[in-house]
């Protein structure tokens, strides 16, 4: 959930440590710290607080001019945030720094106290590197010490290490945490995550678990655990840094909102051919659907608000039974899992700790798993038995957006795919939705976005407020669910979201004057009950805001302070547009709010820990 970023070469390492930390300041956090190797000592600096505060504090400190160094942003799981708390942790023999969570780290700590050693912070990651720090003393070999720890430690973890007397080296490893290792004629790198290296070079490699990487300043060497030389895939970003950047926009929030037209025609054009879901480019049989009688989709968050909609919709069209599963909870409650079932894993990083480990959970029981994320390679996507890539592009602000709408585009195509190869949809049936799908979705978002200054001004009479809620029926709702994730992670407002239904069975009584309700209304089957719920919370004195479709706001009398109309488009793909408009308002509040909208906090991009 952290960032890391190593750099060793003929550059001075403090400036490339800073520059890609801020490159990873969107994954969340609450710390930050360096460490750089020169004159044969292992210099570190660190502070609670925001990259500003390091910097102020290196600005103080005698100035670091070493060409090797680790950096590192900590979000808190161990031990409060606090200076001491912060990475980088140095022993007399190393330096490391640490993302995950090392899961026996009491019992290493029992272990390591009986050697002698003392510890002055509340981290498992300082037991981490004590232990490492034992392991170098008995051998005075970086590769032997960490095979040694490794076996040891359970949990999950991707370290970059800095050893004395090996100054111009670093030496990283990981498990269920991401890596990658780069080089370029200047020097090598290590870092959690792309952005961090992509000033630098397009190539990397993605560190496999529990290979062992020694990266100097021209040479990079991978060993396996028993220290025997392995080979590792180079690889190629296709996006660039301008790509990553926020391109005029104030916030990358906003930009990525305004980028889901595009990014919905890369991930649906290559997979619909004459006019029909065709996965070859995925190399994945569409008959491969037909023997599935049942689907789990599993997610977290933002992606498992996908998943509603994907239920919803593959039910719809294709009549399968479909569980949507949250991903912490789906390996411990034991599921029912059938050899004909289909496991469906959502994870915008494919790093996603819950969605690993109930993918993993799928596979040791034999059932067919298929992961749809964005980043090409991630653990997710190499263990799945198939994988659809959404090609969203880099998605930078911690709040999902784009990321969001090409994975429900994508369920959208499974389920036209099922439904055809079950006798559901004719071809004709199957080919207008995807003509729709391919034209109209990008089209009605871009209208959508030409509501953002009327959406901001209905914002500005939400900024005040405590408490919000959501309310629609049927996919309404699962649309209601992520909008009220939205706004309560980047604006701080307690929003729940509720199915229109179930607003007389006990939360009505929460409604009094001026209680703000956003109300969707796109599915004309439940239109005039949806309405009915309204006026229920409109007599009790709500300020109410309806998201309805152009057919409907014409046909009823919707009882509301305040009106967006999605641009027109099918019902069937409605939840596209209405997505984008209630994305619009949680980002309006919080910038009125005059919050951080891109690192809420608390919040990390990609949650590697469980």
């Amino acid at each position: 959930m952290c960032g890391i970023i190593g750099y060793t070469g003929s550059k001075k390492s403090v400036p490339i440590l800073i520059e890609g930390l801020r490159t990873l300041e969107y994954r969340g956090y609450d710390s930050a710290g360096v460490t750089v190797a020169e004159g044969g000592r292992l210099a570190t600096v660190k502070s609670k607080g925001r990259l500003t505060d390091l910097e102020a504090r290196l600005e103080k400190s005698a100035e670091l001019l070493g060409n090797c160094g680790i950096g590192h942003t900590r979000w808190a799981t161990h031990g409060e945030p606090s200076d001491t708390n912060s990475h980088p942790h140095a022993t007399k023999n190393l330096a490391l720094v640490h993302n995950g969570i090392i899961e026996n780290y009491a019992e290493i700590e029992e272990m390591l106290k009986g050697a002698g050693y003392s510890f002055i912070s509340e981290t498992d990651t300082e037991r981490a590197a004590n232990l490492l720090d034992m392991f170098f003393c008995r051998s005075k070999d970086p590769l032997d010490a960490i095979s040694h720890a490794i076996k040891v430690i359970r949990g999950s973890y991707a370290f970059g290490i800095i050893f004395k007397g090996f100054e111009d080296t670093i030496y990283a490893v990981r498990k269920d945490s991401p890596l990658i290792i780069a080089q370029n004629d200047e020097g090598g790198f290590i870092a959690s995550d792309i952005p961090a290296i992509l000033a630098h070079t397009n190539k990397y490699y993605r560190l496999d678990e529990g290979v062992i990487a020694k990266v100097g300043a021209k040479e990079i060497s991978f060993f396996d655990e028993a220290l025997a030389p392995v080979e590792q895939k180079l690889e190629t970003i296709d996006w660039n840094v301008e790509q990553a950047q926020k391109g005029g926009y104030p916030h990358f929030m906003i930009k990525e909102i305004n980028e889901e037209p595009e990014a919905l025609k890369k991930t649906l054009e290559p997979r619909i051919r004459d006019g029909l879901p065709h996965f070859g480019i995925d190399a994945l049989d569409g008959d491969l659907f037909a023997s599935f009688s049942a689907i789990h989709i599993v997610a977290c968050g933002t992606a498992m608000h996908a998943g509603l909609v994907g239920k919803a919709i593959i039910e719809k069209l294709a009549r399968i039974p479909v569980n949507v599963e949250i991903a912490s909870e789906f390996r411990y409650r034991d599921p029912i899992l059938n050899k004909n079932d289909l496991v469906i894993l959502l994870s915008q990083s494919g790093e996603t700790a819950d969605t690993l480990a109930a993918l993993r959970h799928a596979k040791a029981c034999g059932v067919y798993t298929l992961a749809i994320v964005n980043v090409i390679g991630s653990s997710v996507a190499r263990e799945a038995d198939s994988v659809l890539y959404t090609w969203a592009g880099p998605e930078i602000a911690v709040a999902s957006t784009k990321a969001y709408s090409v994975q429900c585009a994508l369920l959208y195509l499974l389920a036209v795919r099922m439904a055809m190869v079950d006798g559901k949809l004719t071809d004709g049936e199957a080919k207008a939705i995807c003509e729709s799908m391919l034209t109209d979705i990008p089209t009605s978002i871009e209208e959508a976005l030409k509501l953002s200054d009327k959406i901001c001004d209905i914002a500005s009479k939400l900024v005040a407020a405590e408490h919000l809620f959501y309310i629609g029926r049927d996919i309404d709702y699962s649309i209601a669910t992520e909008a009220s994730l939205k706004l309560k992670e980047i604006s701080y407002i307690h929003s729940e979201a509720y199915a229109a239904g179930e607003l007389k069975h006990g939360t009505i009584s929460l409604v009094t004057e001026g209680t703000p309700i956003v109300a969707l209304t796109t599915v004309s089957k439940v239109c005039e009950k949806t309405v009915s719920g309204i006026r229920e919370v409109k007599s009790r004195g709500a300020y109410v805001v309806s998201v309805c479709s152009s057919d409907l706001a014409g046909k009823y009398d919707i009882p509301c302070d305040e009106m967006l109309v999605i641009p027109q488009i099918s019902e069937l793909l409605a939840p596209f547009p209405a997505a984008t408009v209630v994305q619009l308002l949680a980002y309006h509040v919080s910038a009125l709010k005059g919050l951080d909208v891109d690192k809420p906090r608390n919040l990390a991009k990609s949650v590697t820990v469980e």
